[in-house]
């Protein structure tokens, strides 16, 4: 039976304070549960201008009309603006998120800090911000995070080793492709990763001659394609100025015989003796700047060390 799982990405606080409630309704209205990851830290959304001289930046701004769709508030957070603590400014939204059943995990501390610094960070900082933003979602969850979500699809030898050491049930840091588990070095790693398969919108909306309903007919046309996928939105986009073109995707899909489950649902099905395994690497992708972790497809299995 072909399967959507539905992960919100949550990287600001408006998308957290506003965004991520309006995705719970619509989520109740369509009776599905989804995937959260939490940003918990500072609100750093402004420093994200660093990426100017990346190339298709400034293409994807204008093509995503970034700045009526975040606010200038968000823009400006962490440069012109203080950087607001996202959680701690409002913790309800996940709370709410928990105990309405959704499957919900760590994005990271700090967002921004994460997916442009990643690579010159050092191994304690990265453990003392991931540490700071899992203590923090316990406290507010009343549970302990199960899983996680590389902020940018950021990924580096010691961040997918840091991981490894929490036990996490999976994590969503890589794009395309089928469940697996990384290898870095000769170790295989026990945590498996559940790849975004779909593109996101703000990778496709705007593009030349793409109307909103022929962004619909593109996601329908990569449904079409396997019988498992995971599509990543963001709570700032399909939870505010998009959310009625998720709503039609995410009917239109199960009207085409589509299931939701939760990344969480799907983890517990695999069987990590037959996982194929693969190297992550960075490569380019269409429509974002910079480049993204992916898997390096020259598959063994995991039986097979």
């Amino acid at each position: 039976m072909p399967t959507l799982c539905v992960k919100i990405d949550v990287d600001t606080l408006s998308g957290h304070r506003e965004g991520v409630p309006a995705l719970l309704r619509l989520f109740d209205r369509l009776e599905l549960r989804a995937s959260f990851f939490f940003s918990l830290g500072p609100d750093n959304s402004g420093k994200a201008l660093r990426r100017i001289f990346r190339p298709g930046f400034l293409a994807k701004m204008r093509r995503t009309k970034a700045v009526s769709t975040y606010g200038w508030r968000t823009v400006l957070s962490g440069t012109l603006l203080p950087a607001p603590l996202i959680v701690p400014s409002a913790p309800e939204p996940l709370r709410d998120a928990v105990t309405s059943g959704h499957d919900c995990g760590v994005h990271a501390w700090d967002h921004v800090a994460w997916q442009d610094t990643l690579l010159s960070t050092s191994p304690v900082r990265l453990r003392e911000d991931f540490d700071r933003a899992l203590e923090l979602f316990a406290r507010v969850a009343g549970r302990e995070a199960q899983s996680c979500a590389a902020p940018g699809w950021q990924t580096s030898a010691e961040s997918l080793m840091m991981q490894e050491r929490y036990r996490f049930a999976y994590c969503s840091d890589v794009r395309t492709g089928e469940p697996f588990l990384p290898q870095v070095g000769t170790a295989v790693l026990r945590t498996p990763q559940m790849p975004t398969t779909l593109p996101t919108l703000d990778e496709i909306y705007g593009a030349p001659g793409l109307s909103e309903e022929g962004v619909i007919d593109l996601y329908l046309d990569h449904l079409s394609r396997g019988n498992l996928h995971i599509h990543t939105v963001h709570a700032e986009m399909e939870g505010g100025a998009h959310l009625p073109l998720l709503e039609e995707l995410l009917r239109r899909a199960r009207d085409r015989g589509f299931v939701f489950c939760t990344l969480g649902d799907v983890a517990a099905t695999l069987d990590r003796r037959t996982l194929p395994v693969y190297p992550v690497v960075q490569r380019p992708i269409e429509g974002r700047a910079g480049t993204v972790s992916m898997p390096w497809r020259s598959p063994r299995r995991a039986g097979e060390f």
